[in-house]
């Protein structure tokens, strides 16, 4: 989970994301200050003017300097930059979300690894099994104590392990590549991963569960965040309905060479500057702004319903995950009481089949119920912490150990 965590291209990728959003606050907040402009400007007149009988300069060189600094805007620009920051918060969350997301793949895809390196083990022991008994089962053929049958059905069923084995070994290497996938690593590495089936311990109750899911889990926290963002469009929208006002500074010089520093009937030079406030209102649009605003007043509507459908979503994801964890622990209980039981019955078998009092049937069937007991036990005891770390997740907790604290 660590390394997943630390080089994961997902993570990193959303991690961009959040920076992205920071930078795009930054600039949210550059918009209160003022707006300073420069240009310069070159004109040729196709005739020399002239003035008191003097002929001038058809060249004329322009520098003016501006500064505009906004002081009402019905709210927008603070609207936009407290959006702005909101939305540096939701990305935020979506990174812990996407690393929440990640954990539980990695967790996922780790318990499987060792589901599938269990079922190759419980393959092989079924194989040697069953080579054993087939060798005990030519030994009797041999010497005329059993029939060529039990023979040919102990080699069948040796044939038939054989190829679970293969399916075995095949899916363990597949989940070993889904692995190394998830970790950014080669996906043939032959990486050794190492870890056992061993079930822990969980004992919160529903409420507590629902409670700390409320409260931590990213996509409740996102949806809270979109109801704010919705809430500062409807402002930004509204504020069309309000004058903008804005005060401005203005400089200028020109001439008639590049240096701007006068004319022929000016050697001295020449500029003026100017100050003022503007306020510009737009009295009337067809109901572009009012309808604008009804708009984001409809997507705040929609995002708070999204909000309240969350909550219920939540409930039931936590409560099911609850159960099924419950679910699994019953069925390990239960599993590992019918495994003890497989056992004990292969055991008498293969002694009554060697004694002379059982049959070659009565073997191969207790050898199948014993690796079915043993898969049983694996599958349970895999759902239980595959259960555990999706309970985590939908709580919203990163547990890379599954267990609390």
């Amino acid at each position: 989970v660590e390394s997943a965590l630390r080089d994961n291209q997902g993570v990193v990728a959303a991690r961009a994301g959040r920076d992205a959003a920071e930078e795009g606050r930054k600039s949210a907040r550059g918009a209160f200050g003022p707006a300073v402009s420069t240009s310069y400007g070159y004109n040729r007149l196709n005739e020399k003017p002239r003035s008191m009988s003097r002929e001038l300069d058809d060249d004329t060189y322009t520098w003016a300097v501006g500064v505009s600094q906004p002081l009402f805007t019905g709210l927008r620009l603070l609207s936009t930059y407290q959006k702005a920051a909101l939305e540096t918060e939701r990305q935020a969350l979506t990174l812990d979300k996407s690393r929440l997301d990640l954990v539980v793949q990695v967790q996922e895809a780790f318990l499987a690894y060792l589901k599938s390196g269990e079922n190759v083990r419980s393959a092989r022991d079924a194989l040697s099994r069953l080579r054993e008994q087939a060798k005990v089962t030519r030994a009797f053929y041999d010497v005329g104590l059993r029939p060529r049958l039990d023979v040919l059905q102990a080699e069948v069923d040796v044939t038939n392990a054989e190829s679970l084995l293969i399916t075995a070994e095949n899916n363990h290497a597949t989940q070993r590549a889904r692995l190394n996938t998830l970790l950014t690593l080669p996906v043939g590495s032959d990486t050794a991963y190492v870890g056992t089936l061993v079930p822990v311990g969980f004992d919160m109750t529903l409420e507590q569960c629902l409670e700390r899911a409320y409260r931590n889990r990213p996509d409740v926290r996102i949806a809270g965040k979109a109801v704010e963002i919705a809430g500062r469009d409807v402002r930004i929208a509204d504020s069309g309905l309000y004058p903008q006002v804005s005060a401005n500074f203005n400089w200028a010089t020109d001439g008639d060479h590049p240096d701007v520093s006068g004319s022929t009937l000016s050697p001295t030079g020449f500029s003026q500057w100017s100050t003022g406030l503007k306020a510009e209102w737009s009295v009337f649009e067809w109901g572009k702004t009012w309808y604008s605003g009804q708009q984001a007043r409809q997507v705040e509507t929609q995002v708070r319903a999204e909000e309240a459908n969350l909550h219920h979503e939540v409930a039931y994801e936590v409560q099911s995950r609850l159960l099924t964890l419950t679910d699994s622990s019953k069925r390990i209980a239960v599993a590992t009481k019918g495994l003890t039981q497989a056992e004990e019955a292969y055991r008498v078998a293969v002694a009554r089949y060697q004694a002379q009092v059982g049959t070659n049937t009565d073997v191969l069937d207790a050898q199948a119920k014993l690796t079915a007991a043993e898969a049983a036990l694996t599958g349970a005891k895999a759902e239980y912490l595959d259960a555990l770390s999706k309970l985590w997740a939908a709580m919203g907790e990163l547990k890379p150990s599954l267990v609390d604290g």
